[in-house]
């Protein structure tokens, strides 16, 4: 039962850490290369449309708003980072966030782009990574960079969180 709540809360740590990581890079990128961010409204918007069954949209920014999109969007970017902060600790174990190192974290978050390539973009309307999108190209390497920085950011939570969850 202890190690079930370690899992847990290193889960918990890493991934919310990890994908504040790739928060502020998204802010950096906005404003030193005029990048916007992904919209999370809009991952909120296909999320409340799940609720009627609908899975794909040909545009999502021209599918009806649903209420509370912003929080549900923002709530799902943050339970998607604690759920691959999951999937590290599942794949390496619990050790690693006892002392984390680069590489299973870089991994993790380079493999997880796979979810915005083959699930997100399509079912938003973009195409299987990002092929219906004006510069696909350049859509793919965003995301790449930004699924990289949460590699970064796995490995530097997890070197944060290690004092709480090391006492």
């Amino acid at each position: 039962m202890v190690e079930v709540v370690e899992f847990v809360a290193s889960a918990v740590l890493i991934g919310i850490g990890a994908t504040v990581v790739m928060d502020i890079w998204g802010m950096v990128r906005k404003r030193l290369l005029g990048i916007p961010s992904l919209d999370y409204a809009l991952v909120g918007r296909w999320l409340g449309h799940l609720v009627s069954a609908r899975l794909r949209h040909d545009r999502i920014a021209a599918s009806p708003q649903v209420a509370g999109e912003r929080v549900i969007g923002w709530t799902a970017h943050y339970l998607i980072g604690i759920g691959f902060a999951g999937v590290l600790l599942a794949i390496v174990g619990l050790d690693w966030a006892r002392q984390p190192t680069i590489a299973p974290a870089l991994t993790v978050g380079i493999a997880s782009v796979a979810a915005p390539f083959l699930v997100m973009q399509p079912a938003m309307g973009a195409g299987i990574a990002a092929s219906r999108t004006p510069h696909p190209w350049a859509a793919r390497l965003q995301s790449l960079v930004t699924h990289t920085v949460f590699g970064i950011g796995l490995y530097a939570a997890g070197w944060l969180a290690h004092p709480f969850l090391n006492p």
